[in-house]
């Protein structure tokens, strides 16, 4: 059986919704929890898919987990085994970042290539360079990263591009390493200030999170704690698009606005009226959007997981846009599935020229991932008739309640099942 969404065009979204955790925070967080022995509970996690298959991977290491609602309490024992479930590594791209924790607190880790969203090639060379800078040794073996180093060290460390996942990996390595680690060019995404947050509760001695430059001072333990999940920018924005797309009018709560600046920076110019709060934003859209050229970067650049939301915009806007993907180089996939609608698309290398047009019409679309296919619900929401919009198991691995919150703003969305093969 595979769900489906039916999307019925020509809603104008109006309300109030609120953001819980963000996906790209609390599965790395969770990870964290590995390196402590104890119950470490974390609160304001999201409901999706993504939670209950990094719970199978921590089980699968030796870990008690039980999610209640919101809320996830992590037992960690004594001894974890080093070696990640296959079967359930493969399922996510986030399952990675047990390799870091394993290999400081077990001195081996044996992860099985992840697998994940179809957005392009993602390696792992700069989790094992950072980790054999440490002092470990890396190889790929029947399929898996092997880890494994009998004492970490801490040491001078430069990414070559300020890559999330290598910043976690070396981060959560080094705090169990002898010795002070100095990570240049690192991450600065908010998800990363984040688990320096947890680490730092955890005992871990950081300082820089937030800048290019992050120290860490090794420490020989660290203990569980509690600790509760930053609001997800990435599903906040997809709300603020959804508002300007369909002229609607959308109050997002749960979330630091200086998250999304950048984003909400372009909507402005699009011709959105935007306030922002101390814990959330207002986007109201009077009129048909104005074309605005959009460039992913890393944090604070405008985000890749939103370029399917400005390629959305851009598809209904007055005028031409042209959107440059820097990050992913298979993102653009989704823009054939726009094409079925009606969407006047060019793509040329890492860039699509989106040219607006004014009446788009319903068919059936396909998902490739999580936020292509929130992108696609966005289209079909400005397209004539009913879209059916496929494989949306992608959009439940980051989107809490997304056809409930859909609805509640007054869209009219209906999630089926099939057993057809596409």
């Amino acid at each position: 059986m595979k769900d489906r969404f039916l999307v019925t065009g020509g809603a104008q979204l109006r309300g109030v919704v609120n953001v819980s955790g963000a996906k790209n925070s609390v599965l790395k967080l969770m990870a964290a929890a590995l390196l402590a022995e104890g119950r470490t509970t974390l609160r304001n996690c999201p409901e999706i898919l993504d939670v209950p298959y990094m719970k199978r991977v921590l089980e699968g290491l030796g870990c008690q987990v039980e999610i209640n609602g919101d809320t996830v309490v992590i037992d960690t024992p004594a001894e974890t085994s080093p070696n990640a479930d296959f079967d359930a590594v493969r399922k996510f791209r986030a399952s990675v970042c047990v390799l870091g924790p394993l290999t400081a607190r077990c001195g081996r880790a044996v992860v099985a290539l992840p697998g994940g969203d179809a957005i392009g090639s993602r390696p792992l060379d700069m989790h094992q360079s950072g980790l054999e800078k440490l002092g470990a040794t890396t190889h790929i073996e029947h399929g898996a990263v092997v880890a494994q180093a009998s004492k970490l060290r801490g040491a001078n460390i430069s990414l070559d591009f300020p890559s999330v996942g290598a910043t976690e990996n070396i981060l959560t390595a080094a705090v169990l390493a002898e010795g002070t680690t100095v990570l240049d060019n690192a991450a600065r995404e908010p998800e990363i200030f984040d688990l320096c947050e947890m680490l730092k509760q955890m005992g871990a001695k950081i300082t820089g999170e937030g800048t290019s430059t992050i120290t860490i001072e090794g420490v020989e333990k660290l203990h569980p704690t509690e600790h509760e999940v930053i609001g997800d920018r990435i599903v906040a924005g997809t709300w603020a698009y959804a508002a300007a797309m369909t002229q609607g009018d959308i109050t997002v709560t749960g979330i630091a606005p200086r998250h999304l600046h950048l984003p909400l920076e372009k909507l402005k110019v699009a011709g959105a009226h935007v306030e922002t709060y101390d814990r959330g934003f207002r986007v109201r859209m009077d009129q048909r959007p104005l074309a605005v050229d959009y460039q992913t970067l890393p944090f604070p650049g405008f985000p890749t997981d939103l370029q399917p939301m400005a390629i959305g915009i851009s598809t209904v806007a007055q005028g031409t846009s042209v959107i440059t993907e820097n990050i992913f180089e298979a993102r653009f996939r989704f823009v054939d599935e726009l094409m079925r609608l009606g969407a006047d698309a060019t793509i040329d290398g890492h860039h699509v020229v989106m040219r607006g047009v004014t009446g788009l019409s319903s068919a059936p679309v396909w998902s490739s991932d999580i936020r292509a296919g929130a992108g696609l619900v966005l289209v079909a929401l400005c397209a004539d008739g009913v879209t059916e919009v496929h494989d949306v198991f992608h959009i439940d691995r980051g989107y809490p309640n997304f056809v409930e919150n859909l609805q509640a703003l007054g869209a009219t969305i209906e999630r089926v099942s099939t057993t057809d093969q596409f």
